[in-house]
């Protein structure tokens, strides 16, 4: 079998380490030992230690056993994933009962049997596993039809797509700029499925939606009595991504003050929970992707400097939708497939007029516009042909005089929705993508221009 997971025992008698050593080293892929619990925090905090096999009494014992349930503890507050198996002699079965009510996961009797002690070892292992996977699964990216990538195959798009192939393999941070709705998120979900971390977890954090005072506690994590509501340990993004990539969506929300915090986690490959002191190892591939130009925002004292190098390493840029024409129509129908399966539609076609209005149309939300449009049309077309008038686009030129003014509300809305989608188009292009100043001048918190942005496909 293969060799896996990090194996801690600890034991005064050195005769038991090296025995032990001998007869584990075919079964875990490290096994570290210590002579004295002493040093245990400063083991657990530079290792990912996933079980800690410990005996019950030492040398210099604190009342028969007591100091092996001491360090039980110790262990549990301090690597609350790793799983403890308690070794004792067969005189403190009762002390080891004690133990597992702790929080220990087995104890091991000595003098021992070695298939005993090594399924036990390999049972407790694969529970360790399975707990982490049942943990990391609520904070997975869903692998559905809505996450596959769509390359096409325009000149604009090409290059990029050689660049993806070249870089996901490697473990470099990866920075993906573009425009709203460009598909920025499939672009990450694809450098993970092509990346040598694919068997791991994707987890994605949306920046923009974390409130700020949550924002150690949702990438870090916390542990029980941290705070007020803290009433159990939690694990935090960077620890569900440990084995696979982290993707940090819309990282230009991150507020001046935090980006600090996300610096030294990335500069250390390791974070502190929120009420704990001691690190915490991680072992993730970082994708971050914004709308914004950081270099000017970097000018401009709003972003740093540093964590822009350290998050840049790879620059990948999406080039918008009017900049790659021949992939629009490809594009259109994938979606008109998609969605007439969907809603139980006859799979149709688009006719002549429909195709020239979505080639002539600016598609200023990009990728994401054109879907929502293709949705809305099925869900209203009477039959399989979709005409120019199904989709209820506005005319190219209506739209662009309407761009170039600032009377946008004499635009003929049909509903309020199409008309705050066009002022919150209208504030943020003002502001140059900066939310918060369009926030303040459409007189809404940041949070609720957010929601509205997620609402309208923006």
């Amino acid at each position: 079998m293969a060799k896996q997971g990090t194996l801690l025992v600890v034991d005064d008698n050195r005769n038991i380490l090296t025995s032990l050593q001998y007869l584990l080293v075919d079964y875990f892929g490290q096994i570290l030992t210590l002579d004295s619990p002493v040093t245990i925090p400063t083991v657990l905090a530079q290792n990912g230690v996933d079980i800690v096999l410990l005996d019950m009494n030492f040398s210099s014992g604190i009342n028969n056993g007591n100091e092996g349930l001491y360090w039980l503890k110790e262990i549990r507050r301090l690597r609350p994933q790793a799983a403890v198996v308690l070794f004792t002699a067969y005189a403190d079965i009762d002390l080891a009962v004690r133990g597992i009510k702790d929080g220990a996961a087995d104890f091991i009797v000595k003098p021992w049997n070695n298939d005993k002690l090594i399924q036990t070892l390999l049972d407790v292992y694969r529970k360790v596993c399975n707990g982490r996977k049942e943990k990391k699964r609520a904070m997975l990216v869903s692998e559905g039809n809505d996450t596959t990538m769509y390359w096409g195959n325009s000149a604009a798009i090409r290059p990029l797509r050689a660049l993806v192939e070249k870089v996901s393999t490697t473990d470099a941070n990866i920075l993906i700029t573009g425009e709203n709705g460009t598909g920025k998120d499939m672009l990450a979900r694809e450098i993970h499925r092509l990346s040598n971390r694919k068997d791991g977890p994707m987890v994605v954090v949306d920046m923009g939606a974390i409130t700020e005072s949550l924002f150690e506690s949702e990438l870090f994590g916390h542990v029980k009595g941290s705070f007020t509501d803290a009433h159990a340990d939690r694990i935090g993004r960077f620890e569900a991504a440990d084995g696979g990539t982290l993707f940090l969506d819309e990282i230009a929300n991150l507020p001046y003050y935090l980006q600090a915090k996300l610096l030294t986690a990335i500069q250390k490959r390791s974070f502190i929970k929120v009420g704990s002191n001691l690190p915490q190892p991680t072992n993730i591939r970082l994708i971050c992707a914004t709308n914004r130009d950081l270099d000017e925002m970097v000018r401009k004292g709003e972003f740093r400097e540093d964590l822009l190098y350290r998050i840049n390493t790879i620059h990948l840029h999406i080039p918008s939708l009017r900049e790659r024409k021949e992939d629009i129509l490809p594009l259109a129908r994938m979606f008109l497939e998609r969605y007439a399966k969907q809603y139980g539609r006859t799979s149709g076609t688009f006719a002549p007029d429909a195709a020239a209005r979505l080639l002539a149309y600016p598609w200023y939300g990009n990728i994401r516009e054109l879907q929502h449009t293709i949705e809305k049309a099925v869900i209203l077309a009477d039959d399989g042909e979709l005409r120019a008038e199904s989709l209820q686009l506005a005319d190219m030129a209506e739209r662009e005089n309407a761009s170039g003014t600032e009377e946008k509300t004499e635009m003929a809305f049909h509903t309020l929705d199409e008309m705050e989608r066009t002022m919150i188009q209208q504030a943020i292009g003002q502001c140059d993508g900066n939310l918060s100043q369009a926030a303040a001048k459409l007189g809404v918190t940041r949070q609720t221009l957010y929601n509205k942005m997620k609402r309208y496909g923006l």
